[in-house]
């Protein structure tokens, strides 16, 4: 007997009912990770559907049906339906004409098994019926899953070259769910790490962000580190760092901080802020990530700054940052926010003092004090003001 996908609230969503009579119940599946993560039992986030009906007839009777669609990856097959409930991707069928290790070309596809035979790993793999809920397994997904293991579909080092990624999604996928080691995956991705530098920085930085946001990836990191794969992507992770990633990982816990990808990724690299920059330029990360993983670089071992004038100086998400990579207290910002000097320079003009550079000095000084004294309210920042007029 076939197994059958748990009845989980999603199923039942009254727009997916809408969506399967749009398309017809026999040419729509749920796929990926929405069945694999019902399965865990654990929370779904998106909703995928594959389908063997050509893009144009998904949109034409997704039209006919009043769903709104987006053409989000057409050329890929994908048509994106807008509902209620949020959006579903629905994706023709396909199957891989060529690839090189960076991107395929596909044609589209009729059968289930074609499509399910391009993917990554068992897991991933799994089809469920709408209305039934029975689910097709065409390579030992099931089998996999409850042995939390990672197994690449067919020859592991064959799909890693037709995708590089394909090798830190499997470390990711490993961290998140395997608890059964597959040794030809681990040989391959060791064997063909050499090829993630031929990838664009930007899937790289998303997938090793995401792969040190979960929850305690330290095991994983260390393996990618022993068989050479975290050095092909990262170099500057040396491997003293990985206690500091552990010792993070544990600092999170015990202080009920959720995980947070750029703080791991900080942990990984020494204390130097130029390094951190060159990191943050190399994977492209954003303007906001830089800063954080440079504030992070710059903290000094014992730093003894006080929380709460940390997050002044240097903002809250990186106060926290430094606090829990030095192994500090973070209850001195438990619902407090980083308070403005309640002083303008309207104000000090209006004491008498000419508009310009002697304002912002005067400025600069009371709030030096203000942040001295720990933010006192405005009452005392305008007697400092008065002491500070009282000595010029």
């Amino acid at each position: 007997m076939s197994e059958v996908l748990p009845a989980a609230a999603w199923t039942r969503r009254p727009e997916l009912a809408q969506l399967v009579a749009a398309l017809g119940a026999e040419n729509i599946r749920w796929v990926g990770g929405a069945v694999r993560d019902t399965l865990l039992g654990a929370p779904v986030k998106d909703i995928d559907a594959a389908t063997p009906l050509l893009p144009e007839e998904v949109i034409a009777r997704l039209k006919a049906a009043q769903i709104r669609s987006v053409p989000t990856g057409i050329e890929h097959g994908t048509i994106t339906a807008i509902l209620p409930g949020g959006p579903v991707e629905v994706t023709t069928l396909r199957r891989d004409v060529s690839t090189d290790g960076r991107r395929a070309t596909v044609a589209f596809a009729s059968e289930w098994r074609d499509d399910a035979a391009r993917r990554d790993f068992t897991i991933n793999a799994l089809y469920a019926d709408p209305q039934t809920l029975e689910i097709a397994d065409y390579f030992g997904g099931l089998a996999d899953l409850a042995a939390r293991k990672v197994r690449f579909i067919g020859d592991a080092r064959q799909r890693i070259r037709e995708d590089h990624l394909r090798i830190l999604r499997y470390y990711r996928f490993q961290a998140r769910f395997g608890a059964d080691l597959d040794d030809e995956a681990e040989a391959a991705c060791a064997e063909l790490a050499a090829t993630l530098k031929g990838l664009s920085r930007e899937r790289v930085a998303m997938e090793l962000l995401a792969l040190l946001g979960l929850p305690d990836p330290c095991a994983t990191v260390e393996r990618m580190y022993r068989r050479g794969v975290l050095g092909v992507i990262l170099p500057e992770a040396v491997n003293h760092q990985q206690e500091c990633l552990r010792a993070l990982v544990a600092a999170e816990q015990a202080a009920g901080v959720a995980p947070d990808g750029v703080r791991r990724l900080a942990a990984l690299l020494p204390t130097l802020p130029e390094v951190a920059s060159d990191v943050a330029a190399r994977l492209r990360l954003s303007r906001a990530q830089r800063a954080r993983l440079v504030s992070a670089a710059e903290r000094k071992p014992g730093e003894t700054i006080a929380p709460r004038i940390l997050a002044w100086r240097e903002g809250r998400e990186s106060a926290v940052d430094r606090i829990l990579l030095a192994g500090g207290n973070l209850a001195p910002l438990d619902g407090w926010e980083v308070p403005e000097l309640p002083l303008k320079g309207g104000e000090i003009v209006a004491r008498g003092v000419g508009a310009g550079p002697e304002v912002a000095r005067l400025l600069r000084a009371v709030e030096s004090r203000w942040v001295e004294e720990g933010f006192p309210g405005r009452e005392r920042v305008l007697a400092l003001l008065d002491e500070q007029l009282a000595q010029e």
